[in-house]
């Protein structure tokens, strides 16, 4: 990781860590003072200070009118503070304590998007990351807590939205599992990656994946000199994806090179190593298709749900023919811009 990258995540740590205590909350409020303070934090946007007065509020009247709401509300307030783990328990805990409330399916929505959004980190925002090549836990358990609110309150005004987002977080694992094929192709572990390309292939259809996954067993299977395999694989590509990236005027394509075409390096050191001009990155259909979709998905986002430092493209570009500065700029005193 590049110095200047170093420096804006310990500056960042440094803002974060001066603005996260909020304001001390009085000890003399009653509930209902507490309460309406921290509708007011919420209106304002102040989302640490109504953090704090709903924690106030249930651990000094756990057994008041209000107990309950500022527990929902708590849960919010979390998930708008870029708090995702955080929200996650709060919601757990409520789900636990109050199972037959008539607001639990609440709970079980905003726990699935806190998931959704963990990957949505603050430096996520700032630096290029491919989701579809990320660690794709967070995606995993978003999907199942969406799955059980479907599952459990197929009726709850949340279940299309969360229904939606489970069409997402499929496709984003099953282009995950699609570059985990491609590394061990590139690997030359040409039995382990025909089993991760049939996996895509049974488990994910009717996602942009399915297409990549048959490619990798095509390629897979030509390599370990399983040519029967290899053709039907090939023919089935043919037939339900024409235009795939990996066919050329009807012909197939492989992604990797054959080992004569590598330098001594890369043999030596696995391919971690290549002294050999890297070739264009092949973005698959799968990357493009589910990083569409992300971006629908993020624009359908109520904006009352969507965390305060979200990028929402709504910037304006400059005009006026002089260079301008992002604060980010500023802020590492033009190390990053």
């Amino acid at each position: 990781m590049q110095v200047k990258h170093l420096l804006l995540i310990a500056t960042l740590a440094f803002v974060t860590a001066c603005s996260s205590k909020g304001d001390k909350v009085d000890e003399n409020l009653s509930e209902s003072q507490l309460y309406q303070q921290a509708q007011e934090d919420l209106s304002n946007k102040s989302y640490t200070n109504a953090t704090n007065k709903l924690k106030a509020l249930e651990s000094r009247y756990p057994f008041g009118r209000y107990a309950e709401q500022a527990q929902l509300e708590l849960i919010y307030a979390n998930y708008k503070n870029a708090e995702p783990e955080a929200a996650r328990s709060a919601a757990e805990r409520f789900i636990r304590l109050h199972p037959q409330h008539p607001n639990v399916d609440y709970a079980y929505y905003m726990k699935g998007m806190a998931s959704f959004d963990q990957d949505r980190s603050l430096m996520a925002r700032f630096l290029p990351l491919d989701m579809t090549k990320r660690d794709p836990g967070a995606a995993r358990d978003s999907f199942n807590e969406f799955a059980q609110l479907t599952s459990r309150f197929p009726n709850s005004r949340y279940a299309p939205d969360a229904k939606a987002r489970m069409v997402y977080l499929r496709n984003l694992l099953a282009a995950y599992d699609v570059h985990v094929g491609h590394y061990y192709l590139k690997r030359k572990a040409y039995v382990a990656a025909a089993n991760r390309g049939r996996y895509v292939v049974e488990n994910f259809q009717e996602t942009p994946a399915v297409g990549d996954g048959l490619a990798i067993m095509t390629e897979a299977y030509q390599r370990l000199g399983l040519n029967e395999l290899a053709d039907s694989s090939l023919q089935t590509l043919k037939l339900n994806y024409p235009d795939h990236p990996s066919l050329k005027d009807g012909q197939f394509v492989p992604r990797e090179g054959d080992d004569n075409s590598r330098s001594w390096l890369a043999k030596a050191t696995l391919g971690l190593i290549d002294s050999n001009t890297a070739p264009p990155t092949m973005e698959t259909q799968a990357s493009k298709d589910v990083m569409k979709q992300y971006e629908d998905a993020r624009q359908q986002i109520p904006r009352e749900l969507r965390p305060e430092n979200q990028d929402d493209g709504s910037e304006k570009p400059d005009t006026s023919g002089k260079k301008s500065h992002s604060w980010l700029h500023y802020l590492t005193f033009g190390l990053v811009d």
